[in-house]
């Protein structure tokens, strides 16, 4: 069996786990590209997304659906036990090649297992237009243009997410 950008060799890693979100409940977050504020929310989500060859708009749809209903936000009690929607916050997408980075060889990171730009880009507006569905106020960096990032990590709470298939694993 002959598999996308492989040449016929086995699959790797990135062949059997999928889109990939590092997720950090934030009190804030922002992104600047070129010098300007592109996007920013107050308490929520600041959500990373590398996107493989392999993926597909079910993907995106399942990591929405997840970031949407993941109770990660302190209840009264002190529990985490409420979503961002039960907050009133926001999720701020960030696309992110750089989780695809293949560092197994050598001291320079290869980036050949991410998805080429004409792939992610729609599957990661397609992360932040199901979200908005959600009625979950969404901003968005930039896609690949450089960007600075700043947020203040509360908690800290840092979870990483991967859809294979549709479904987070």
């Amino acid at each position: 069996m002959r598999f996308d950008r492989t040449g016929g060799r086995p699959p790797r890693a990135w062949q059997t786990r999928r889109v990939r979100a590092v997720v950090q409940r934030v009190s804030r977050a922002s992104v600047k590209a070129d010098g300007e504020i592109s996007g920013e929310i107050g308490p929520g989500l600041l959500v990373l997304v590398g996107v493989s060859p392999l993926d597909g708009r079910a993907d995106s749809v399942a990591l929405a659906d997840k970031l949407v209903g993941l109770r990660l936000f302190q209840d009264d009690a002190g529990r985490m036990n409420r979503s961002v929607s039960d907050i009133g916050g926001g999720i701020l997408v960030v696309s992110q090649f750089t989780l695809y980075a293949d560092v197994r060889r050598g001291r320079r990171p290869s980036f050949t297992d991410a998805a080429d730009p004409l792939h992610a880009e729609p599957l990661v507006d397609a992360v932040v237009a199901r979200i908005a569905e959600g009625g979950i106020s969404t901003a968005t960096g930039r896609f690949g243009a450089a960007m600075e990032v700043e947020l203040v990590n509360d908690g800290p709470v840092t979870l990483v997410l991967e859809v294979s298939d549709g479904r987070v694993v």
